[in-house]
């Protein structure tokens, strides 16, 4: 007996993700790529059999889709999903050389990798899902039953197949289990527009198939899962081929309001509000248990004593930081009530790094932190001054703005592998913001829209309601959009920041560009090099590395200067996928490699 436990706990360190208000997913067993014919009897074959899809799903060394916390202490520092916001204009990492290929791929300076797994050009995960296809039927039961697992693959192979389209674009699609054998292994890549279609007959099979709930079977992917990722997967390819002249794009943005809407009317997620807007968003990420969390509708779940991570310790430690392009998108709250940007603020100062705080939107300092309260927020910092920037000993920012989403002194204090807040993977906010901005992109969009939409989530924040027609943020006004689709956008930005979502939103909004402007953290004059804020015992601003840019006649630190990520770019006709791994290409000739990575 002790032995099956210690199986079943090895399967749980492993395990993917939960789904709220279902059973422990500690009910699962291992299992192993099988293709026996003595194997595809029961349902319980079936099951088990899925596990394995969902735990190599999971494996944070191949994956990138859901990686949540990842698979342990040390992954965390560089897996997690927090950390692919480096990649964005959102935040920068100086310190951490796990990090340097995020930094590259912002800076225009990828190179084109040799090993396929280094790549992304991994796709084990592919032939199980593919392998369940070729053998599920043989098993003797209810089709209905039957076709609840064949659910479960659907969505895995729908998600996966948007993963490579995202960053390869045309990929080859393969629906069989390959061998060694196989003519598939020396095929050419198949149009992304072809693989895409597949996605969306996927992803609707999957939303066809899954319960809403499994009832004792554990935790796995349901229904509203399955709709929640059609959301995602519709409004990306239907952006993507609208704002990339692609064509065939208004389906994706129809089906993109279908899925949207049809689990709006499942009634079974809502926002997460108490009334706290200066705490309700913060709770969501530094949460111990999401399961009866009704906005979370996946997440990966982290249990003491089987998995745990490190992300707590890792997030404020030195070299990392919001940019200022990034605290510059959250609203003002004007003296008349109302919300606007901060070019056109009433009440909008940076003279002191609080006054930035002051007036904004309550999720910033959720996100960013308030120096006025780092001693009740942080564990063990106590000793520190906030803002830390470089020469100020211990916890620096590279940018002065430190990130503190899914941080929480309770969780840090556990020490090295033993946190164990949860990741949410898919949120009922994404689902709302995704039916805001498809509507709006397909111009059937009304304020009635709205308010069940964007202003649901800004009620969570007590923030003024958005309406059909803002005031266009001088930020933005160059951009030829209408300044209702600038807004949804920034409001993506803001609610979904750190949750691996912006990059792929600037790829498919064709907006690289803004990844090669200049990466700037918070103000610092020169003279602030002598300012007792920045001069503590323990070490004091260094002029060697804090360097200064000047911008309307004021200072703010310049992140890159001086280094390899100073100048940076965006090639508009390459950068928009990445390269295919050398070795690839090596062993099929028909596999092309993406333009201007030759």
């Amino acid at each position: 007996m002790k032995k099956i436990i210690l199986n079943i706990a090895a399967l749980a360190a492993v395990s993917l993700m939960c789904v709220s208000c279902n059973d422990s997913f500690l009910d699962r067993n291992p299992t192993h790529d099988l293709n026996d014919n003595s194997y595809w009897k029961t349902e319980s074959d079936l099951e088990v059999y899925n596990n394995g899809i969902y735990n190599e799903a999971g494996n944070d060394s191949y994956y990138r889709f859901m990686v949540g916390h990842t698979l342990g202490a040390w992954n965390s520092s560089y897996a997690d999903y927090f950390w692919k916001d480096v990649q964005t204009d959102n935040y920068v990492s100086k310190s951490n050389s796990n990090h340097t290929s995020y930094t590259k791929i912002a800076a225009g300076k990828e190179t084109v990798p040799n090993d396929p797994t280094a790549g992304g050009w991994y796709w084990t995960l592919l032939r199980r899902i593919n392998t369940f296809f070729a053998n599920y039927e043989k098993v003797g039961i209810a089709e209905n039953i039957r076709n609840k697992y064949a659910g479960e693959a659907y969505f895995f192979r729908a998600w996966f197949y948007l993963d490579k389209v995202q960053m390869y674009g045309d990929v080859p699609y393969i629906t069989t289990p390959l061998t060694t054998d196989s003519e598939e292994l020396y095929g050419p890549r198949t149009p992304r527009k072809e693989v895409m279609d597949h996605v969306l007959e996927d992803i609707n099979k999957a939303c066809d198939y899954l319960p809403e709930d499994w009832g004792n079977k554990g935790v796995r992917v349901t229904k509203g899962a399955a709709l929640a990722l059609k959301s995602r997967i519709c409004l990306y390819e239907g952006t993507y081929r609208k704002y990339h002249g692609l064509g065939d794009y208004e389906n994706f943005l129809q089906e993109a309001v279908k899925a949207s809407e049809a689990l709006m009317a499942m009634k079974k997620y809502e926002i997460y509000n108490t009334g706290n807007p200066d705490r309700d968003y913060a709770t969501l990420f530094t949460s111990d248990d999401l399961t009866d969390n009704k906005e979370v509708i996946l997440f990966r779940k982290y249990v003491a004593g089987l998995l745990g991570h490190r992300l707590c310790g890792y997030l404020v430690a030195s070299g990392n930081g919001a940019t200022k392009d990034f605290v510059d998108d959250f609203l003002c709250i004007e003296p008349d009530g109302s919300a606007k940007p901060v070019a056109l603020s009433e009440t909008f100062n940076d003279d002191e790094y609080e006054n930035v705080l002051d007036n904004r939107d309550p999720r910033l300092t959720q996100i960013v932190l308030d120096p006025r309260h780092s001693k009740e927020i942080l564990y063990n910092k106590d000793k520190f001054i906030f803002p830390r920037v470089a020469g100020m000993t211990g916890w620096e920012s590279a940018t002065g703005y430190h990130v503190i989403k899914y941080y929480i002194a309770e969780q840090d204090m556990k020490g090295y592998g033993n946190e164990t807040h949860d990741a949410p993977l898919l949120r009922y906010a994404e689902v709302l913001l995704n039916l805001a901005e498809a509507k709006a992109e397909l111009g059937t969009i009304t304020q009635s829209d709205l308010d069940r939409t964007v202003n649901v989530i800004r009620d969570r924040a007590g923030m003024p309601h958005l309406t059909l027609n803002p005031v266009m943020d001088p930020k933005y006004a160059a951009e030829g959009l209408s300044s209702l689709i600038i807004e949804i956008r920034r409001e993506r930005r803001v609610e979904l920041c750190f949750e691996d979502t912006r990059y792929q939103d600037l790829m498919r909004w064709k907006w690289g560009k803004r990844l090669a402007n200049r990466v700037l953290g918070m103000r610092f004059e020169p003279s602030d090099f002598d300012n007792p804020r920045f001069n503590p015992s323990e070490g004091k601003a260094d002029p060697e590395r804090v360097k200064l840019f000047e911008l309307n006649g004021k200072h703010y630190i310049d992140v890159f200067a001086g280094t390899d990520w100073e100048n940076r770019s965006f090639d508009e006709n390459k950068h928009y996928y990445h390269p295919i791994p050398v070795n690839v290409i090596g062993k099929n000739k028909e596999i092309t490699q993406n333009p201007g990575w030759d």
